[in-house]
């Protein structure tokens, strides 16, 4: 097309209306054809008016990022800290606090730089797209590659990508909310509006970028992309970035206020004791200096961030992407898992295996989507009477369908696009030699009546030879109960009680069988001017039933024992017929003995208290029943505290995933608006991937406490010193100085490593964590402050002794150097040596902490010492870096520190089994006893 004529109709695409022109005029307009533009012209569009996006609102600049990471609680404390030491005439301590400030700040950021790079790049594993006509072929393309004069093939559930004018419709209607505000679908028509006193969106004939396609299908024409969209124009008065908080992120505020009051409260409160006890003024701020710093814990909250990443990271590589990190705390917390069954327990993989007509049984052969295979009647070939109605029953169930099978073009095989159980109708067809290209060109499509989940069929109208036939397909009992006559081998005759009873029979009897059901019928259609519903879907013909299955996933069964032993329920709620999905659900243990199968229509008749009544009274999976059954089952269970993890697919499952505590859509069988309202996505459809995902959101969770543990262990042996020097009048056990080294320098990777960890073992032998548990609660305190904790500070409290010692110097020495001044002892080299003595064995026992951490209940030796690689590295550069500050005589000079003897460092690195070896015991004792 010319340039300038397409540059107009773009261009004007703001300001020009598109909704007075008739469907033939919108087509020149974007000179494109019914059968849509050429890829070589959607390229050259593409290229001259650029990608289909949203420009993105400007962002907080790195720099303010950066900054922000000086200003947070933690670090005005460490201000505050530095600033004292100033006062107290010991710069160096000083200036190593802000060294501590900067260092945290810019690893802050950097985890925080690689969190949003992370994100951005799940954002990218799961692409919006579009479908379009082009050269008359379906194609799926990336939504940003629409251009305007693509014409858009919409569906039920579809999110609209871009601007157009609706030039075929069927019962198409849409939801403009994110437009108007108004929720209530819009019905669509493909006429001209000859009003020119409305508004564009205001009219019926356009759709747009943002709304979504509530019911019906049809066919549009993009009129405008990106920032030129009704959409972007909103979006470019309105953007605004908001940063959501999670609760996890919101206790840890919370704990962050806690710890810096406890901090400030015992720096203060140690001061005044310091004073009382005989210490001067400046020793008595370096005292209480070094109990603030000793209770901050600097990496508690960029290891929130990367603990959060890292688990939001290893659930993308388990086919789970999330798209909130509240998400992977609320999973761990997971009670009840409802579920669909076709494409989530099954593998969506429909083969069509029987088919009853006539009231013969047909045996269907082949599998998957090749078009290869026979039909059997008890072994042998159907007759040619057989066969024609079986063509019958194909042109029914080939014209009643929206998927297109797509024959092979490289080594990928026979492909599908759209429903699976529609495709296996298809290739049904093509087995039997059912030509569907050519007789749809003679028996064209006039008006389709989409599939609704209510009525639970769907009916498509012809013209063929002079006359009007629709043709319906969908669950048996909605269908048989429209029919009227049947066919048989002695042609149409009236349907009696004797053959519902016979097709009810067969129906059961399939089901059984774990075969997915639809019965199909046709109805030569008398004259009449609107096709609606209540007009059309009567008075129909019974043609037969088709059989197809749709196995279990083989990972399912065991995911579902896992569940069991997780103290997850899981519930099967479908609209499928209850005995076949009864079968399934036997198959892979979602049921065992008794169950009670609860549909639809009974749900509707029964209060909560009855519902509640039966999903706490034994096995019970609810089948035939409507999306909105699904959100009460989802609000009962909610009502009774448990936390909920719900499947969907459709546009209708979109309140019940927003109402469930996790909502999870399909990535590839769930509509755009199922994604949207969802909190994860499965990339494979697959029940197993939530086990997996709820298996890492309690990973996440662990790991988050175990680096509280571990930094709270190392508090206490930092501020039981001090408390001993005061009592004792020992000289001090350990410098401020050092206790920065600790916090900031050996701590800080081992500490972050422990937010890596992989789930252990047994993380889904034990049940939910309540929803509603602390994060600081008393097992963890317990642990921290009366077990690991003083078990470092006696270690301590030893190794400092020891130097003394190992000079001959007794209790009453040590004492006596106590009673001079601190600038004299410090001068002391059997002082440096316990002081570093003491450094070091607490850093010791930080590595078997560590270790004894990195398990909550399994035992070190099951999970192994080098599984965790980031924990080895940490742990490996903790000492590396002892070693630096040890020998090294500069460092030596700012931390107050002495060279040793290898006799030293065998004392030393001997309290790290101590310390490990303890916590094992612990944990074996929790093991018997069952304790949490």
């Amino acid at each position: 097309m010319s340039a300038s004529k397409h540059g107009e109709a773009n261009s004007a695409s703001g300001d020009e209306v598109f909704y007075n022109l008739s469907i033939d005029k919108v087509l020149e307009k974007f000179d494109v054809s019914s059968q849509g533009l050429t890829d070589k012209e959607a390229t050259d569009r593409l290229a001259k008016y650029g990608k289909n996006a949203i420009e993105e609102a400007k962002k907080v600049s790195r720099l303010a990022k950066f900054l922000s990471n000086f200003v947070h609680l933690f670090a005005i404390l460490l201000w505050i800290g530095g600033v004292l030491a100033f006062i107290s005439k010991t710069p160096e301590i000083g200036y190593a606090i802000f060294a501590v400030i900067f260092i945290n700040a810019f690893f802050s950021y950097w985890q925080e730089y690689k969190a949003e790079k992370a994100t951005e790049a799940l954002k990218k594993m799961l692409p919006a797209k579009a479908r379009v006509l082009r050269s008359g072929e379906q194609k799926e393309i990336l939504a940003e590659e629409l251009v305007p004069g693509d014409i858009m093939l919409l569906s039920e559930g579809d999110n609209i990508s871009a601007d157009g004018r609706v030039i075929e419709q069927f019962e198409l209607a849409t939801n403009n909310s994110t437009l108007t505000g108004e929720s209530e679908p819009v019905k669509r028509t493909s006429d001209p509006i000859l009003d020119e006193k409305i508004s564009p969106t205001e009219a019926p004939n356009l759709v747009f970028a943002g709304t979504s396609v509530a019911a019906g299908s049809g066919r549009a024409v993009v009129t405008a992309t990106g920032m030129k969209t009704e959409f972007g124009k909103i979006a470019k008065l309105t953007q605004t970035v908001v940063s959501e908080k999670s609760p996890l992120q919101i206790q840890m505020q919370r704990i962050t206020k806690l710890v810096a009051i406890l901090a400030v409260g015992m720096g203060i409160g140690f001061f005044f004791i310091g004073r009382s006890a005989g210490l001067a003024l400046d020793a008595s701020f370096v005292f209480a200096v070094g109990i603030i710093v000793a209770n901050v814990p600097e990496g508690l909250l960029p290891t929130v961030t990367l603990g959060l990443a890292m688990g939001v990271q290893r659930m993308a590589k388990r086919h789970a992407l999330i798209k909130k990190l509240s998400s992977v705390e609320t999973l761990g917390s997971t009670t009840v898992i409802c579920t669909d069954k076709t494409g989530t327990l099954t593998q969506n993989e429909m083969t069509v295996q029987k088919i009853w007509i006539q009231g013969k049984n047909i045996t269907v052969t082949g599998a998957g989507y090749e078009p290869k295979g026979e039909f059997l009647i008890d072994g042998k070939p159907i007759d040619q009477q057989t066969h024609q109605f079986l063509t019958l029953l194909a042109r029914s169930a080939s014209f009643c369908n929206s998927a297109k099978l797509l024959s092979p073009k490289d080594e990928n095989g026979w492909r599908v696009l759209g429903d699976p159980t529609e495709a296996a109708l298809l290739v049904a067809a093509r087995k039997l030699g059912f030509d569907y290209d050519q007789e749809m060109i003679a028996s064209p499509r006039i008006y389709e009546l989409p599939f609704e989940s209510k009525r639970k069929r769907m009916s498509t109208i012809h013209a063929e030879q002079g006359k009007m036939v629709a043709y319906v397909k969908g669950a048996p009992k909605e269908v048989l109960d429209l029919c009227t006559k049947i066919v048989s081998s002695e042609g149409i005759k009236e349907i009696t009680d004797k053959d519902r009873q016979a097709i009810i029979n067969q129906n059961d009897q399939f089901a059984r069988s774990a075969l997915r059901v639809l019965a199909i019928a046709y109805r030569d259609l008398p004259k009449m001017s609107d096709y609606k519903v209540e007009t059309v879907e009567k008075d129909l013909v019974f043609i037969g039933l088709v059989a197809m299955m749709d196995p279990p996933r083989r990972e399912v069964t065991q995911a579902v024992k896992q569940c069991a032993t997780s103290g997850i329920r899981v519930i099967m709620i479908t609209g499928d017929y209850g005995l076949t999905a009864e079968s399934i659900a036997r198959r892979i243990g979602i049921v065992k003995k008794g169950v009670r199968i609860v549909t639809g229509a009974e749900l509707d008749g029964m209060d909560d208290s009855k519902l509640s009544e039966i999903i706490y009274g034994g096995d019970v999976i609810f089948a035939r029943v409507a999306p909105e059954h699904k959100m009460r089952v989802v609000s009962v269970l909610k009502d009774h505290g448990e936390v909920v993890a719900v499947t969907g697919d459709g546009v209708n499952d979109a309140p019940a995933l927003k109402k469930a505590d996790i909502g999870v859509a399909m990535g590839i069988a769930g509509t755009d608006v199922a994604k949207e309202a969802a909190d994860m996505i499965l990339t494979d459809d697959n029940f197993a991937s939530i086990v997996h995902a709820v298996e890492e959101g309690r990973a996440v969770y662990d790991n988050i406490r175990r680096f509280v543990t571990y930094i709270f262990a190392s508090n206490i042996p930092e501020i039981v010193p001090f408390i001993l020097m005061v009592i004792f009048k020992l000289p001090l056990p350990l410098t401020v100085m050092q206790i920065l080294a600790i916090d900031l320098g050996t701590d800080m990777l081992p500490a972050l490593a422990l937010g890596t960890e992989k789930p252990e073992p047994e993380i889904m032998n034990r049940p939910p964590r309540p929803a509603k548990e602390r994060l600081l609660n008393l097992p963890l305190l317990i642990k921290a402050y009366f077990f690991l904790g003083p078990l470092e500070a006696a270690a301590a409290m030893a190794a400092f002794f020891y130097a003394f010692a190992s000079h001959g110097i007794g209790a009453s020495g040590v004492v006596a150097m106590g009673k001079q001044p601190v600038a004299v002892y410090q001068q002391n080299i059997v002082y440096l040596q316990a002081t570093t003595m003491a450094h070091m064995t607490i850093m010791s026992t930080q590595i078997g902490n560590g270790y004894a951490n990195r398990t909550k209940r399994s035992s070190i030796f099951q999970v192994g010492f080098f599984s965790n690689r980031f924990y080895v590295v940490g742990v490996i550069s903790e000492i590396l870096l002892g070693f630096v500050l040890v020998y090294f005589p500069l460092f030596q000079k700012w931390f107050g520190e002495v060279a040793l003897s290898l006799k030293d460092w065998l004392f030393i690195f001997a309290w790290s089994p101590v310390v490990l070896v303890a916590d094992e015991l612990r944990k074996y004792f929790v093991r018997r006893l069952n304790l949490k």
